[in-house]
């Protein structure tokens, strides 16, 4: 299999800066250098194409490189970037992997794989003697799914491609698809690739700064951390032209804001999955959370409200589960419940699987918060269903009060219950909201799941 053509590509870069972070820059010819370097390593190691290698670690200039040389290698590539033991152990034991590798650098060494067990879907991919990608779903516990892509398929979609050169902040997560994604398309386009070493709003603003990022990919929550942070305005944010967010939905009261406070830049909402990849999207406009697909690799239908695509990107397959949300013709359902305008256009209204039923009624979360986030007293807010005897759940919601605004908690609570009654339908209304210091959220900065034996603090 021919990968010179990548390799190739960015060498044409030369000069022109690659990976920025806070304490060093390096040009794409310095990045060339360290993939060939981190190719001998490879070699030197007994790593053979057709190996499967554990990538732990998120982003950094040598984890990159050394990314580019397993590709170059035809290897297949596990990423993880939790640091939790349990879990690095269950994905290694899930991906059978003969190596691990740190992307700081420091080791490339074989691993006793757990069990010695041919995998068909494997096993085809290294008769064709093609690079992989193992993804994995969120799994602390158990054993996550591993999903297995065609790496030099990947690959192939976005050399060639050509447009602008842009910095663009490298956000998602290395072992997430739009942090690959994000990563693929700086490298195809020539850009410069600025990492984030501590994901927190100040330190993310000020590379935004220093680095005059001009696309900043990311989701709803971290966007409102930013806001929590009061950042904007703080920093200089005027070399942004576009922010792309998704992985969650984007609550209307929450675009509100920042279009408010960021009105030259350009807000999209993007879509993807892991096992069909992310789709090119257009919006409606910056106001709006309708977008629409604009992509040729990607066919899409909505099936009793559920949104389904079939793409020329989607996995080989899993290596530990069935492939039931496929269908037998390539369709896979995506689990979003959307809704559809007559012109085409397409809105996330959320997840099936956290519908709140009351009493027969469904009520998603996303549109109980941005209710709530257009009151000026919430700074953040989560909704989630609770069980009753009588109508099976009710509407509950913890909200991040502004402290510079509310002195009487009780009384701030029952304002906003009101003001959430005037504003949507009755059985939507929270029957209970609890003040909360913060609102807990992922590692990839989605609204974590309220816990069941969580107490509320108040009830109104």
């Amino acid at each position: 299999m021919n990968r010179k053509p990548l390799i190739n590509l960015l060498r044409t870069f030369a000069e022109r800066s690659a990976i920025n972070t806070m304490s060093a820059s390096y040009t794409y010819a310095q990045l060339v250098d360290e993939v060939e370097r981190q190719l001998e390593r490879l070699v030197d190691a007994g790593v053979a194409p057709g190996a499967t290698v554990f990538l732990q670690g998120d982003y950094s200039f040598g984890g990159i490189a050394l990314f580019l040389a397993m590709y170059q290698n035809g290897n297949i590539i596990a990423i993880n970037t939790a640091d939790n033991a349990q879990e690095i152990e269950n994905k290694r034991g899930t991906a059978n992997t003969s190596f691990f590798a740190e992307t700081s650098g420091c080791t490339i060494e074989p691993v006793e794989n757990h069990a010695d067990v041919s995998v068909p879907l494997v096993t085809a991919l290294r008769e064709q003697r093609h690079a992989g990608l193992i993804l994995f779903s969120s799994g602390t516990t158990g054993k996550p799914k591993a999903m297995l892509h065609d790496l030099d398929h990947l690959v192939d979609g976005y050399v060639g491609h050509r447009s602008r050169p842009l910095n663009m902040l490298l956000f998602l997560l290395f072992d997430h698809i739009g942090g690959i994604n994000t990563l693929l398309h700086i490298l195809s386009i020539g850009g410069s690739a600025t990492l984030v070493d501590e994901k927190v709003p100040q330190r993310v603003a000020a590379l935004i700064e220093r680095f005059k990022v001009a696309v900043f990919p990311t989701s709803p929550t971290f966007l409102n951390l930013m806001l929590l942070g009061r950042v904007i305005g703080q920093y200089d944010l005027t070399s942004l032209r576009l922010i792309t967010y998704g992985t969650e939905p984007m609550p209307e009261g929450l675009l509100q804001r920042l279009r408010e406070l960021l009105p030259r830049v350009k807000l999209l909402q993007t879509f993807g999955t892991s096992e069909t990849g992310i789709v090119s999207t257009t919006s409606m406009s910056s106001d709006s959370l309708f977008m629409k697909f604009c992509d040729s690799s990607t066919e899409h239908k909505v099936v009793n409200g559920e949104l389904w695509l079939r793409s020329t990107r989607r996995i080989l397959g899993y290596l530990n589960h069935p492939s039931d949300s496929f269908t037998d013709d390539g369709w896979f359902r995506t689990g979003d419940v959307v809704e559809e305008s007559a012109d085409g256009f397409l809105r996330i209204r959320g997840r099936s699987k956290e519908i709140i039923n009351v009493g027969g009624e469904k009520v998603f979360p996303a549109e109980v918060e941005s209710v709530l986030l257009k009151h000026p007293w919430v700074r953040d807010c989560r909704a989630y269903g609770q069980a009753n005897a009588i109508t099976g759940q009710f509407v509950a919601a913890d909200v991040v009060l502004d402290a510079q605004c509310v002195q009487d908690t009780d009384a701030a609570l029952r304002e906003i219950r009101a003001f959430a009654r005037g504003n949507m339908d009755s059985y939507k209304v929270p029957v209970r909201l609890n003040a909360v210091e913060a609102i807990p959220y992922s590692a990839r900065f989605k609204k974590s799941l309220v816990s069941p034996n969580q107490q509320p603090s108040a009830d109104t």
